[in-house]
């Protein structure tokens, strides 16, 4: 496999795709319910989705993709350790791209016999495009980023979080967290969880915490993580599997097990 190509061909495609969205968000979209109210998708998120599945597979008939639309459904059974797998979310925050026209990415993650090669994050509305190729760092647009300053004290550190989790729920233990939030700097929820990786990596946000993503939702995320030397585990602190839905926590390492031992308790 060409590692380089692939690099190459992802983030022209993801370029292309988002002028496609960042000219569509003046358009009236028909927009539809997946699981619930909040659980949007639009046309164009169909279409996005069938735009990489087409590309890919005129480049590269052999290689897997796993969509969060479906639309490449048709294809044969896999085993993702053994091929080259492309995890694609075609808009990361629908609900966000319908009533903000802003704060959405595009999100296409390459894993090469279960190794992850290629993450690229793109927000077409600023024009930023965070991307790596593994072992060469992390980029936004054409400029290479330093690692991110280590916040190694809750104090200090501003966290992604759905707002949710600090209220009765089914997953994670309520009153710690609302501790969390007291003791920390602050929280903040953009409504895009590849886009909130993507600060994450570049040090806009010191970590994330995430109770349930889907693949193609961390795909390229996971890359740009690793490459800054970033801990991501799951919640309760093991690894994660690329391609089944998972719990996610990120931050230095320092902060991660402060955050792990203090905060996080699983119902």
């Amino acid at each position: 496999m060409n590692k380089q190509e692939i690099y190459r061909f992802t983030k022209e495609w993801v370029y292309e795709a988002g002028v496609i969205l960042r000219e569509s968000v003046t358009m009236d979209l028909e927009v539809e319910y997946k699981t619930s109210a909040a659980d949007l998708v639009t046309e164009k998120d169909k279409e996005i989705e069938m735009f990489f599945v087409k590309k890919i597979n005129a480049t590269f008939p052999n290689h897997y993709i796993l969509g969060e639309e479906d639309t490449a459904s048709d294809q044969k059974d896999y085993n993702p350790q053994n091929e080259v797998v492309w995890l694609v979310d075609p808009i990361d925050g629908t609900t966000n791209f319908v009533h903000q026209k802003r704060n959405f990415c595009i999100s296409v993650g390459v894993y090469d016999n279960g190794k992850p090669v290629v993450g690229v994050i793109y927000d077409p509305i600023s024009d930023e495009m965070f991307h790596a190729l593994a072992g060469e760092g992390v980029y936004l647009n054409d400029q290479r980023m330093k690692l991110p300053s280590k916040v190694t004290t809750y104090e200090q550190a501003l966290i992604s979080m759905n707002h949710l989790w600090l209220a009765p729920n089914d997953f994670l233990c309520e009153q710690p967290i609302q501790q969390m939030a007291t003791d920390i700097r602050g929280f903040r929820y953009i409504g895009s969880a590849a886009l909130e990786l993507a600060y994450v990596s570049v040090g806009r946000l010191d970590g994330a915490i995430f109770a349930g993503l889907g693949s193609w939702d961390f795909g390229a995320g996971y890359i740009l993580l690793q490459e800054q030397g970033l801990s991501v585990t799951t919640l309760a602190g093991d690894g994660i599997d690329f391609f089944k839905p998972s719990s996610l926590l990120t931050s230095s390492k320092e902060l991660h097990q402060v955050v792990q031992s203090n905060y996080i308790r699983l119902k």
